[in-house]
Parts: C-alpha cells; sequence; structure tokens
C-alpha cells in the first residue's frame, strides 16, 4: 500500500520539520507511539526521495495594544448644571404631554356634548 508509506513519510517529515524548529520532541502529536526521532524521520524521508528545504523565517515580536484614553475629567458643577438641563427637558416633555391630553379631552367632551344636544345628527339605529 504505497498511500500509507506516503502518509507516513509525510508525517515524519513534518514531525522533522517541527523539531528542527522548535528544538525539542513533541509527544502530543501521536500519543501511544513514541516519539520520532530526527534521525528515524531523515532515513525514511530519504527512501521516499522526498527533498526538504530550510526556510528561515523571522517573527517579529506582538505590538502592544494601544490603550484606550479615558475622557478628560469633568467637574462636578458640569455634572451638576447637566443634570438640572436635563431634569428641565423632562419637565417640558411632560407638561406638552400632559397640555396635548387635557385639549384632546376637552374636543372628545366637546363632540359628545354636541351629539347629545342634537339628536337628529345621529344615524339611526340597526335592529
Amino acid at each position: 500500500m504505497k498511500w500509507i508509506r506516503e502518509r507516513d513519510a509525510l508525517i515524519a517529515q513534518t514531525m522533522a520539520f517541527v523539531q528542527s524548529v522548535t528544538g525539542k520532541t513533541d509527544d502530543v502529536l501521536q500519543p501511544g507511539k513514541p516519539p520520532v526521532s530526527p534521525a528515524a524521520s531523515v532515513e525514511i524521508v530519504a527512501s521516499e526521495a522526498v527533498t526538504l528545504e530550510t526556510v528561515t523565517v523571522e517573527i517579529e515580536p506582538p505590538q502592544p495594544a494601544p490603550q484606550p484614553q479615558a475622557p478628560p475629567a469633568r467637574a462636578i458643577g458640569d455634572f451638576r448644571s447637566e443634570m438640572q438641563a436635563r431634569i428641565a427637558n423632562f419637565r417640558k416633555h411632560q407638561e406638552r404631554f400632559e397640555r396635548e391630553r387635557e385639549e384632546y379631552c376637552a374636543a372628545t367632551l366637546t363632540k359628545l356634548r354636541a351629539a347629545i344636544r342634537n339628536p337628529s345628527a345621529r344615524p339611526p339605529a340597526e335592529d
């Protein structure tokens, strides 16, 4: 079975590469099996006629994330004046709603009283 040998060679090649980069063996990759030594990996790779290339990679250390800047501290008087302005705005809003409700109620009562005084304007009742 040629594919099994190719798979084993690829695994051995990968293990040899990992060991050459890290400088240590990694027992986590193949639990239950003894770790593959770099010499055995090269031997298997050589028998499969696969060439290894050395790649040099330079890794830059991660840059620290910029710290978010807090908004400048405000004076206590600013908080007080802002709260007073918000409360005044809220009261104006509530007064407007109250006034609109009163006007609607008065208009509805006026229409109702007019309908009661003028019974001829009512549509006939259906049986």
